[in-house]
Parts: C-alpha cells; structure tokens; sequence
C-alpha cells in the first residue's frame, strides 16, 4: 500500500465539488480548518435544534424555537420604509405574527397565501405584548412537514457561512463516505455497543434526542475511539520503531549503587524502589528504554535519576542528564556531586557558557571517557560533543523540550536508552496523549523527612500584617521566596512589579532581599540565587522563574501575591519549593478581593491538598486539556471530535489495543492490520505511514 487507498479519493477531493459550495464558501470553510469532504464529515454538530411540532405556541418560552401549524390571515405590508411586513396567524390555540424585515410582497403571499395552511419554525418571541416569529427558518405546506428534522444539527459556522450552506454540504460529503473495513477490536465493538464507522457518521449528524449531541453517545464515542487509535496507533510505531534491534543491554554488577544506597540516610521510598527497579529492568533487556518518570514535587526523582546512571556506569559506559536552564543544570549537579563522591563517580557540566580550552578539555574527557557523568543544558546536543559510550540519556522537564529534541538526544550514542523526567503531575489521558510512547513510572509518595506545608490564604488587604509576619520569621532565622504577580500585556511588566515589590521590602529588610526576574543576564541570575541558597539573603523576590527545581532546604515561607492569576499546577510547583528542610513551612496565598469562582476553586483545592495528581485532574477538569501544559510547547494532538477531559478512559483503552495490534500484527498486514491502515490514511497520520514503509 504504498499511496492513499482508492476507497478514501472520494473524501480527499476539492471542496467545490460538493453541493453547493463554490469557491466563496471553499474559503469561509477554511477558516474552519476544513479543506475536504473529510474534514466536514468530522465536524460534529455541537448542539441540535429541538423542532418537534406543537399543537400550539401558547405553551413555548420565548426564546424557545416553536414549530407549528398555522392557518394563515391577513397580510399587513410594511406601513412606510425600514417598518417590516407582519403576517398575521392563527394556530390551535392561538394568534401570532409572523415578522419579515424587508420583505417583498408578491414572494410572501406566493409562499404564505391567505387562508391557507403552512407548517412554519422558528424562534419565538414577544414584541408589545404580541407573539411573533421573525423570519422563520422553515415554512412548509402540511403534507412536507417530515422535511424538517425533529432535532435540525447546528455546526460550527464563521461569519458569512449560513447554517443552511454548512448542513447542505455536509449532506453531500456524508454521501462520498464509503463503507470501510473495521479497524476496531470485534470484541471491543461488542462490549461497547458502537455502531460501524458509516453508520457512526450518518448518526451523530442526524441526532434524534439531545442526548445524541453528548460525548456519551455510541456514535460519537465510537468516532472518538478512531481518532484516538489512530494517534496511539502512531505513537506505538514510533515506539516500535525506536526499540526495533536497536538497543543494547545495560546490567550493572550492582556494587556502585550499593554503596551510594549505603551513604543515604534514609531508605528510599517503595516507590523509588519500584521505578528503579523497573529502569534498571528495562536497561538491561535489549530493546531500547523509552521510559517516562512521573513524579510529584518532591517525590525523589534525582534520587531514581541517579540509580539508573550508575547502571550505566556499572556496565562501563557513560549517561547524561539534561536539564532546561543552566540554574537546574547547575543544580543538578551540586545535587548530584555528593552521591558521585561517595561511589566515586567522575561527573562533569557542560552547558553554552563553556568556552575556549575550558569546553575543549570537557570535551576530550567525555570522548576519553574520564567524565562518566555528563550534567548539562541543551548544550549536550550540539554536533561536536561526543561520548565515549554513551547508554543512557536522561531529559529533566520534557515538557520543556519537544518530542524531536528527544530523539536527537538519542542519536547521540548506538541505542542509548532514554529516560525522561517531569515534576509536573499529568493526568493519565494527558500523559498517554503526549507521552503514549513511552512506558510510565510513577512516584506517588513523599520520602521521609518532607514536611507538610501549610496552605492560606490572604487577602492583598493584610499586606501589611504579612510583611510584619515575615520580619519576624527572618530574625529567627528563616528564609522565604515571595512570588510576584503575572502581569498581562499592561503598561506595567512583570519586572515592574517585581521591582516595585523589591524596593518596598528592601525599605523593610535592607539587603536581606535578592531578586530574580526573567529579563536579568543568567549570571546575575545565578548570583541571585545563589546568595539566596547560601543564605546570604533572606527574601528572594521573583517572578515564576523559580518554579522548577529550585532547592533551599531552609527556605520555608512562600508568599505568592495575586495567587488567583495563576495556573492551578504552576501554583503547586511553586509550593513545591517550600517544606524541603526540617522548618515547618508555610505558603501564603494572597488574592485580591473579590475572588472569580473559578479563581476561588483553585485556591480552595490547593488549601485542601498537597497531591499533585489529584491537583492536575481538577486543572484538567476546570481548564482543558490545551491551557494545562500550555497548548504551544505542549505537543498536544489537537482531536476534531475526541475530548480529552470527558473521554479521558477511551485514551488507555486505545493505547493497549494499538499496542497489542502491533504486537500480534507488527507490519499490519493481516485483515485487522490492513483496516488500520486505512484508518490511519484516513486520520493523515503520515508519520506513522512513513514509519510503516521503513519497517
């Protein structure tokens, strides 16, 4: 199959071709993102027009759509210009109006002729006292009242696109939809009660009851099942292919992670212990790892990072972990340092501020194989930075880097297994949605010795009482960060507001205060944080670029002024930097009053829970799926008719049925297989055709 099949042609042609659209609707259809009879078929109606006929309009709301049968009376034309023509009608219990503005004579007495009989639909509404329908959507004689549907499907439109032209055209790509083979699991399609694919298309566009319109629906779910094997389907061959006889068996003797198991001290977490079991699992089969590890703030990542280098290292090769910014990288290391020392591990840093002979020296070091750890920025990536053996590559924070940037830290060595990391929960259809290609571990408890931190929340009017709240925590010792507020698009920037901040507590605390802010150079960045970790400042005032990763243990206060402007998981990041040493910690939500529900339910969720899952689903919940990881560097699939939030279980149930159709039928080449390619074809899913013809 090396092109499109010929049964999908009839989908794939020009719009124009359709009843009824020319080429000034081919551009308004556009602007839909709808170029072909295949994108209209997948432009489920959003709601439905309840047009089941009354006896009578006595009984209907205004506002509401009424359709009746009416005995028609006198006509009263427009009495002078810009006045419109009225019609009046009489139904079974009942007079009205009908209402045309600039309506022509001669036309309205040809299809509404007095004294006769017509079903007419539309819109109700009271004007003087008097009911009226303005313009009504249909008019029909008796006998051809089943031309209006009970239930009339209402499409997405854009400005100069009518309901009347999208409904048409949908109409006639509905009839270029060919009867495909069927790609689902026979046993899936049974349990779940879904139609077949023609039959799920033909249903969800003539709705019969409102409950027809609701995700729930067989016909729909059945239509977002498709899209979402489809996506599955692809990232499973991307899997595949990245395991396809290209990996190598990593296996340690152990010996360095017993001694660095030995310098702790504390037991890791079951948790811990079951993620690095299952790297080091994975490490040493040889199939090539493709591993996610998903942890809360503070659930011990660096700790499971670190295992599964000296894994690496046992099996005498080398690993690299990169970080997004310098300060992590940084910070890795400092983190990282000590545990190396006490296996006595040779780790180095590269990122972009390695100059000259410096860079020249790591460089021959890795190439020698002397550094057997590589902490860096995306630096790591660049073409001259060779390794000697590299095995594993560790991506901290995928979310920062796109799925291309992981595939090029792969190339860098022959079959280097990957292992990516994120302190941001995602909830399970999201994470299998970007992440679907990998296989999860997941740390879902604390390690000992982080304390609980306590959540509240202050109104901006106790300004005041916090600052002298503060002051008394810092002569005692304490340290705290104080986040300023996200400021959009206005005159004043975030670094305004950060700086205004600064100077109002540096009139407080004198030189006890630091500042960070985006626009700094990264070595007075640097600087600033690292006069805060050694204690030589007290207050750190930021924007939210301390979110990821920042670590100072004795740092336990987090103020976080005009919390309600920010993201429920960004405001979870932030606690997460308090609550790390042994102080019990404290994080301030301060807001301005009064408080938007929405902004009131994340504060509320966050006062009552520290469970970062628990945290991600509710921002899913209350956000969507595009604004939780930011839809721009998310890397999200964008669906036309799966809903990531309400069909959240279809996504696991599609990724083990792609993953189990690969397994038993690899090039996809039995009756099943074949269907699948047809849907993929079907959902343009080039790449995963492109990885089809390699293999």
């Amino acid at each position: 199959m090396s092109g499109r099949p010929d049964i999908l042609f009839p989908l794939f042609g020009a719009l124009d071709t359709l009843d009824g659209i020319g080429p000034k609707s081919a551009r308004l259809l556009a602007q839909l993102g709808v170029e072909k009879p295949r994108d209209l078929i997948f432009t489920l109606p959003h709601t439905a027009i309840d047009r089941r006929p009354v006896e009578t309009v006595a009984d209907i709301a205004p506002g509401e759509v009424a359709t009746v049968e009416v005995l028609i009376g006198a006509h009263m034309p427009a009495p002078r210009k810009g006045r419109p023509y009225r019609i009046q009608v009489q139904d079974a219990g009942t007079a009205f109006q009908l209402v045309f503005f600039h309506g022509r004579g001669e036309y309205l007495a040809k299809i509404l002729p007095e004294g006769a009989r017509r079903i007419v639909s539309g819109k109700l509404e009271v004007f003087d006292g008097m009911a009226q329908i303005v313009h009504p959507d249909h008019v029909l004689p008796p006998e051809e009242a089943g031309e209006i549907p009970e239930f009339e499907p209402v499409y997405p439109l854009t400005a100069g696109l009518t309901l009347k032209t999208m409904t048409r055209a949908v109409a006639s790509a509905l009839t270029r939809a060919p009867d495909l083979p069927e790609w689902i699991d026979p046993a899936l399609l049974a349990d779940e009660g879904w139609p077949g694919w023609r039959a799920a298309l033909t249903a969800a566009h003539a709705p019969q009851s409102a409950r027809d319109i609701a995700a729930t629906a067989p016909a729909r779910q059945r239509l977002a099942y498709d899209e979402l094997l489809a996506h599955q389907l692809t990232l499973a061959l991307a899997r595949a292919d990245q395991r396809r006889g290209k990996g190598r068996a990593s296996r340690g003797d152990g010996r360095l992670r017993q001694k660095a198991l030995a310098a702790l001290p504390f037991r890791p977490t079951d948790a811990q212990a079951r993620a690095m079991e299952e790297i080091a699992g994975d490490m040493g089969s040889e199939a090539r790892m493709t591993r996610l590890l998903q942890g809360d703030v503070g659930a011990g990542k660096t700790l499971v990072a670190w295992m599964a280098l000296l894994v690496a290292v046992e099996a005498g090769g080398q690993g690299a972990m990169m970080a997004p910014t310098e300060i992590l990288a940084r910070q890795h290391l400092e983190s990282l340092q000590p545990l190396a020392e006490s296996a006595g591990v040779v780790i180095g840093i590269l990122t972009g501020r390695d100059k000259g002979k410096d860079r020249e020296a790591k460089l021959a070091a890795l190439a020698s194989g002397d550094i057997q750890v590589l902490v860096g920025t995306h630096a790591v990536f660049q073409k001259d930075v060779a390794f000697r053996d590299l095995r594993l590559a560790i991506v901290d924070e995928q979310h920062r880097f796109g799925v291309a940037q992981r595939l090029e830290l792969g190339a860098k060595g022959r079959g280097v297994d990957m292992l990516v990391m994120t302190a941001t929960p995602i909830p399970r259809s999201l994470a299998l949605a970007g992440y679907g290609d990998l296989d999860v571990s997941v740390l879902d408890e604390k390690p000992p010795g982080r304390t609980p931190v306590k959540t509240a929340l202050v109104s901006v009017e106790r300004m005041e009482e916090v600052v002298a709240h503060l002051q008394k925590a810092v002569a005692e010792g304490r340290q705290a960060y104080w986040v300023c507020p996200l400021v959009e698009e206005s005159e004043v920037s975030d670094l305004t507001a950060a700086e205004e901040r600064f100077k109002r507590l540096r009139a407080v605390f004198g030189d006890k205060v630091g500042l960070v802010h985006g626009q700094l150079p990264p070595a007075e960045k640097d600087a600033a944080m690292r006069a805060f970790q050694q204690g030589e400042t007290s207050v750190l005032v930021a924007t939210t670029v301390i979110e990821v990763g920042v670590n100072v243990p004795n740092a336990s206060i987090m103020v976080i002024e005009r919390a309600e402007g920010f993201g429920l998981a960004q405001l979870h990041q932030l606690r997460g930097r308090v609550g790390r040493g042994a102080a019990a910690s404290t994080c301030l939500l301060m807001y301005q009053a009064p408080l938007g529900e929405a902004g009131r339910r994340r504060l509320e969720i966050l006062r009552e829970t520290e469970d970062g899952f628990r945290i991600a689903e509710e921002d899913l919940a209350m956000r969507g799926a595009g604004d939780l990881i930011g839809t721009a560097q998310s890397g999200l699939p964008r669906f036309r008719i799966a809903d990531l939030e309400r069909q959240a279980a279809l996504m696991a149930v599609a990724q083990s049925d792609a993953r189990k159709l690969l397994a038993e039928d690899p090039g996809l080449s039995g009756p099943r297989g074949q269907a699948a390619r047809v849907l993929l074809w079907l959902m343009e899913r080039d790449k995963a055709i492109r990885l089809l013809k390699v293999g």
